[in-house]
């Protein structure tokens, strides 16, 4: 076999692999649904819980980058905090040991059996669960067909006099060792599929590679395995990327102290691996790594955190995680439980209101790939706590009796807290839009931006008197909202039909007059949703059709 089969035969077999191991981890996921995110957010008050939750989710995720990525896009959200955080870092290093334990069983002669019966699984299954359990089974079929692809293309290695001196070259000098294995996962961006590669010329070459080789090898995986979070915590706010910081801290001070023990650690990972499987050696040393390394940090949480703070100077103005009103005592009270979901959703719409001016930032100053990170933190706070107000309002029905005007409540809260939500899905649509100016680098006139204003100021007074509506129960506040309603109905169709005349005119070019009308449309649907808060608060009902209210203001004043 030459040069070029044995390059195309491991990067073919690398992509099997990969793709193999993302089928599993997308089955598995499948199967448990939105849990994986609601095990995160929620089992986590402690370090060693949160060693026990990224554990069991990573091996779910068969990917710590992707459960450290989920760590990042949760504390920017202010969901999480950086200490939360760290106990789920040290449990994903651990839970992504578990394909290589598997790697390591060489199931390779089941390869086939699995992919075919997968298939069949995804073919005929009815039921969910069971197309989900064929895909896994699938993925894994297709993974060890890839570790086969790859050991079989690097089987005349074996021969090779070049890789034996490379191999004694990169025992002579550890840190080459780790700062190849360092530059591998870089490039593949998965220490999981590096691993296997290191894995499949053990396989093909058992002679050649040593575990004083692997190890060195091993570490450098670790560290960059950290690129993935780093990369996503770019745009984020200062406690996110601190996240990030503590993934790669944790790693890069535990290879160096096992890079000082490497002889102990060595005798260690042989002492309890069967001679002469180098395989098993190295999945071994692999979790010996995370556990050990997780058992000598994990006490030292708190000097990771103080680290990572110095490392990334800078405080972060975040709304508090969770709820901040919602009280389950008060379940049993329904007249002071509604209160209080009534002032989680004035804090929701004062959140979606700050989404709103990001929104308008970008659109006539210029999108930045911050500002985009900051509303979709915001957005990803606005759909937890949705969540957490209705199941809250649904529990005050189920735990208590209430009477008919707290019925009516209830009722115009639910509706509320979802109008709310929505307002933050418009604020999203308008980032969208302004991710596309700057993509297609699109402009906007002197005359789309100061009319822009006009009705952002419209959309923003509309917002700001129904959460006045809302919160002090105004009847006065209320009808404004109708009244500026009228208002921005009247300027929104002016200002399209303006636009259009400027595209009539040439002055205006056709994407940009997409994007104006677009965003005219969307302010629009804000005085739509914001008419229904102030209908929550007069105890009227707005007939719905896809979420939308059609009553028009002549109805309301």
């Amino acid at each position: 076999m030459g040069t070029t089969e044995m390059v195309f035969g491991m990067i073919g077999g690398l992509g099997l692999f990969l793709y193999g191991m993302t089928l599993t981890g997308d089955g598995l996921r499948r199967a448990a649904g939105e849990k994986m995110k609601h095990v995160l957010e929620v089992l986590t008050s402690s370090p060693l819980k949160g060693v026990i939750v990224g554990t069991v989710v990573t091996a779910v995720m068969q990917s710590s980058s992707a459960t450290t990525v989920m760590l990042v896009s949760f504390v920017n959200a202010g969901l999480m905090t950086l200490r939360q955080t760290i106990g789920v870092i040290m449990g994903a290093n651990i839970g992504t040991t578990v394909t290589a334990q598997l790697i390591a069983f060489n199931l390779a002669d089941y390869a086939y059996p699995a992919i075919g019966i997968g298939f069949g699984m995804i073919l005929l299954a009815r039921r969910k669960v069971w197309r989900s359990a064929g895909q896994v089974i699938l993925g894994f079929g297709i993974l060890f067909l890839g570790l086969t692809t790859m050991s079989a293309a690097v089987a005349p290695l074996r021969s090779s006099a070049v890789f034996a001196r490379a191999m004694r070259a990169l025992g002579a000098n550890p840190v080459l060792a780790l700062l190849t294995g360092l530059a591998m996962t870089l490039v593949v961006q998965s220490s999981a599929a590096t691993i296997g590669m290191l894995l499949a010329v053990a396989f093909a070459s058992p002679d050649l590679i040593t575990i004083e080789v692997a190890i060195p090898i091993l570490l450098g995986d670790n560290i960059g395995t950290c690129v993935t979070a780093l990369l996503s915590s770019i745009g984020t706010n200062h406690t996110a990327r601190r996240t990030a910081v503590v993934h790669l801290l944790f790693n890069v001070f535990g290879s160096v102290i096992f890079m000082v023990l490497r002889t102990p650690f060595t005798w260690v990972v042989t002492a309890i691996s069967p001679a002469g499987d180098i395989a098993r050696q190295i999945a071994n040393a692999h979790t010996m790594f995370n556990v050990l390394n997780t058992v000598v940090w994990l006490p030292g949480a708190g000097f990771l955190e103080n680290v990572a703070t110095r490392l990334v100077p800078g405080e972060d103005i975040i709304e508090e995680a969770g709820p901040k009103y919602l009280d389950r005592r008060m379940l049993g009270t329904p007249g002071i439980a509604l209160d209080l979901a009534n002032q989680e959703t004035v804090r929701m719409a004062s959140i979606v209101q700050s989404m709103l001016a990001r929104s308008r930032k970008a659109l006539t100053e210029g999108y930045t790939s911050q500002i985009g990170a900051e509303l979709a933190s915001k957005e990803e706070l606005v759909d937890s706590l949705n969540r957490q107000v209705v199941l809250y309002l649904s529990d005050v029905v189920a735990k208590t009796s209430v009477n008919e005007s707290q019925s009516m409540r209830l009722a115009g809260l639910m509706h509320a807290v979802g109008d709310v939500e929505r307002i933050g899905d418009v604020a999203e649509q308008l980032m969208d839009s302004a991710r596309e100016k700057y993509d297609n680098r699109v402009g906007f006139s002197d005359t789309a931006i100061q009319e822009l204003h006009e009705v952002f100021d419209l959309a923003d007074s509309i917002l700001e008197r129904g959460i006045e509506a809302l919160r002090d129960g105004s009847a006065r506040a209320a009808d404004e909202v109708y009244v500026i309603h009228r208002r921005l109905d009247e300027a929104t169709d002016m200002l399209r039909a303006n636009h259009i005349l400027r595209l009539n005119e040439g002055t205006c070019v056709s994407p940009a007059g997409v994007i104006f009308v677009e965003s005219m449309n969307s302010l629009e649907r804000v005085g739509d949703l914001a008419v229904n808060l102030a209908d929550a608060v007069m105890g009227k009902k707005s007939p719905r059709v896809d979420g939308k209210t059609r009553d028009r203001w002549e109805d309301n004043v």
